[in-house]
């Protein structure tokens, strides 16, 4: 837990650093704007602690979204910092450059502005992503089913972005709707005062989950209310036959009691075809031996910016994609929502609309 505060703290000062003996002002700027960096990252403090919890609904938007983006802004300062710290090792960069250069902070300025302003309309892109599955297992008919993840509803993903989710998912005309998790952000509060419940309650098709690690975060038994009032069916370490299929929930890692992939598997019908919903995408040889037909997985986000996808990708068997092992096949989303702040740089955010035939 120190590493993760220590080396935002040694990040902030390395900034700090580099815009005090960059940026072409009078020191009551440059310390103004150092100042104004830190307190916009020390604002995610307050979303942890759920203190925006009592602030207008309004404000308590704004406090997410300052202090959740600064996270990623810093992240890519450093990047570029380093990068001109390291061509003036190698002697590309001259010295002089780096002190009180109004060109060069013009170029940072701009290009993060731009680089920020695309991955926010990324993010708003949503990528419908087709997948196709088979089976030797009997089908009275082909099965359409949307598949989503880590929808993140909450103070940044507010009501009226999840009705346009709701209006893609209705356009597919799916059977089913399955989701892996993380359909709440941080705090419950947003979701009850703008009624999110209710615009779920639109999707047409009859919806199952399981529950992710923000639900938890979130508060669990208020989670599953939300669940019961937005009639998704929450399958938590059991099975549910439906129709032609058979679909497995898992309870989210944060459960170290939960039932075991093995454990759930026994309990399926195996003549059905047998998806299991697992929030985290970790030890996926467990579906493979369980003789599972299909896992859902989300959780990484793919790490939703670059280069985080790299260590996403270092970390998980799949981080992200299309994955088989033996007769087993695994979808891990990178999501349709996202935590944070909202942009996608490098990643997608994405809803999958497979045919199972």
């Amino acid at each position: 837990m120190f590493i993760f505060l220590l080396l935002p703290v040694m990040g902030i000062a390395y900034i700090g650093w580099h815009v005090w003996t960059l940026v072409p002002l009078p020191a009551v700027w440059r310390v103004s704007i150092i100042m104004a960096g830190v307190l916009s990252f020390l604002m995610i403090f307050l979303n942890f602690r759920r203190a925006i919890d009592d602030m207008p609904l309004p404000l308590a938007r704004l406090v997410y979204d300052i202090g959740n983006s600064s996270v990623f802004i810093l992240l890519y300062l450093v990047v570029i910092f380093l990068v001109l710290d390291l061509g003036r090792l190698l002697h590309l960069v001259r010295p002089q450059w780096m002190h009180q250069n109004f060109p060069l902070t013009a170029c940072i300025v701009i290009g993060m502005f731009a680089l920020f302003l695309y991955g926010n309309v990324h993010y708003h892109h949503k990528v419908r992503e087709e997948l196709h599955l088979t089976t030797d297992k009997p089908l009275a008919r082909p099965l359409r089913i949307v598949m989503l993840s880590d929808l993140h509803l909450g103070y940044h993903n507010p009501r009226k972005e999840l009705a346009r989710w709701v209006d893609l998912i209705n356009a597919e005309n799916p059977d089913v709707v399955l989701i892996a998790g993380d359909v709440i952000d941080m705090s419950m509060r947003p979701l009850v005062e703008e009624n999110m419940a209710e615009e779920m309650r639109r999707l047409e098709a009859p919806v199952y989950a399981c529950l992710g690690n923000h639900e938890y975060y979130s508060s669990e038994p208020l989670a599953e209310q939300f669940y019961r009032d937005a009639r998704i069916q929450l399958l938590r370490d059991t099975c549910l036959v439906v129709g032609d299929l058979c679909i497995m929930g898992r309870d989210d890692r944060t459960n170290l009691r939960r039932r075991s992939v093995d454990e759930l598997a026994r309990m399926a019908d195996h003549t059905k075809y047998t998806i299991l919903l697992d929030h985290q995408p970790y030890h996926l040889e467990e579906a493979e031996q369980a003789g599972v037909d299909f896992q859902l997985s989300g959780h990484t986000h793919r790490g939703q910016v670059w280069p985080i996808s790299w260590i996403t990708d270092a970390v998980y068997e799949c981080s992200f994609g299309a994955h088989q092992r033996g007769k087993t096949r695994y979808y891990i989303s990178s999501g349709i929502g996202i935590w944070g702040g909202k942009f996608r740089i490098g990643t997608r955010s994405e809803y999958v609309v497979a045919t199972l035939e």
